[in-house]
């Protein structure tokens, strides 16, 4: 069998992947057209499963690296509402540091690390894993792009310079549009956009939400708005021959879930496990069940943001009863999957026109 494996794609899902292979042994190489450290439009926003994901990875992250965070709070429609994790701490960390941080374990692992630098044909020998985003080019030489379920979205982040004024990720719900609140410093916080038209802007958004805009029109931008699609998407297969998808490439879930990173990092130890053995179909079954819990989520959330008329009733329901976001909370850091009746206090009735009915 051989123990050649060659990464397109060397963001933090190819650099995981790199790592957890290399980690078994296998001789890696990873190339990508940039140089790190690469960023790009995300919340920054690690919770502590993707922490410790990190920690199985040689990588670790400590508040030193950026800021901690304790729980999730949602603003909106007058109501508040928060939970902390059941166990551990989140870490808001810019893209950029954690980006260098996976580039830096793996060349300490001797992983050949191929930067700046476009691959114009593939290896004739060993495993080929696509890691190159949404639009990966390894996917479509593999005919692997046919979907079984597709929707996008659209991202905005910026960063200014104030001191972060809680220890909980803030998710303010507005009109359309989600806008996250995520430390990254003593003295930095990210500001993610995620809303269905690509016109909106930060700019847009934030008059939505008074105090969260006078706090930020006193502060100043870091950087320019960076911008990016995010999908929830599911793709039939994703291996062919030697070829293996991992990462966006492979399928995604909407950011409101905030996994995007946590996913990529599970893959690549579901994935480390197939090239052991050579069961490439063992992976993509595990990888089904990776992307499954944080699918479920996001479609739940994703309700109250097509749903207009369902958001207030399901905010208030949840500031009334604090226990039932805490518990919603701790199914979506611990993997847990339940049906909607598990959930005692929540229902959703929807009928045959696809417009909310109610909640209880």
């Amino acid at each position: 069998m051989t123990r050649e494996v060659f990464i397109v794609g060397g963001g933090p899902a190819g650099l995981a992947a790199a790592i957890a292979a290399r980690l078994r042994g296998f001789d890696v190489t990873v190339a990508d057209a940039a140089r790190p450290p690469v960023d790009k439009a995300c919340g920054e926003g690690l919770m502590p499963d993707a922490i410790a994901a990190l920690a199985k990875l040689g990588v670790g992250v400590t508040p030193n690296d950026g800021y901690p965070f304790r729980g999730i709070r949602f603003l909106g429609d007058g109501a508040v509402v928060e939970a902390d994790f059941p166990s551990g701490t989140g870490i808001g960390v810019r893209r950029t540091r954690l980006h260098q941080m996976l580039a830096d374990r793996a060349a300490a692992l001797d992983v050949k690390l191929l930067w700046g630098q476009r691959i114009a044909a593939l290896p004739e020998r060993g495993w080929i894993i696509g890691a190159d985003g949404q639009t990966s080019r390894v996917r479509a030489a593999a005919d692997l792009d046919e979907t079984t379920r597709e929707s996008s979205r659209f991202g905005f982040r910026r960063h200014f310079r104030i001191a972060p004024w809680s220890d909980h990720v803030e998710v303010h719900w507005g009109p359309g549009f989600q806008i996250y609140v995520t430390p990254v410093g003593a003295e930095e916080v990210s500001i993610a956009l995620l809303c269905r038209d690509p016109q909106t802007r930060l700019s847009d958004a934030l008059p939505h939400f008074p105090e969260l805009n006078r706090r930020l029109s006193e502060a100043a931008c870091t950087n320019s708005e960076r911008g990016a699609v995010t999908r929830s998407r599911r793709f039939k297969r994703i291996y062919r021959g030697r070829t293996i998808l991992i990462g966006d490439a492979s399928g995604s879930v909407d950011a409101i879930t905030g996994e995007g990173l946590c996913l990529a990092f599970h893959q690549a130890f579901a994935l480390a496990d197939a090239l052991e053995s050579g069961d490439l179909a063992a992976y993509q079954s595990k990888h089904r069940k990776i992307l499954r819990r944080p699918m479920w989520m996001g479609d739940l959330m994703l309700l109250l943001d097509r749903f207009p008329r369902l958001r207030p009733p399901a905010l208030h329901a949840m500031a009334h009863q604090p226990a039932i976001f805490a518990k919603l909370l701790a199914v979506h850091v611990a993997g847990a999957t339940p049906a909607i009746s598990d959930h005692e206090n929540i229902r959703a009735f929807t009928p045959a026109d696809g417009s909310p009915r109610r909640v209880l």
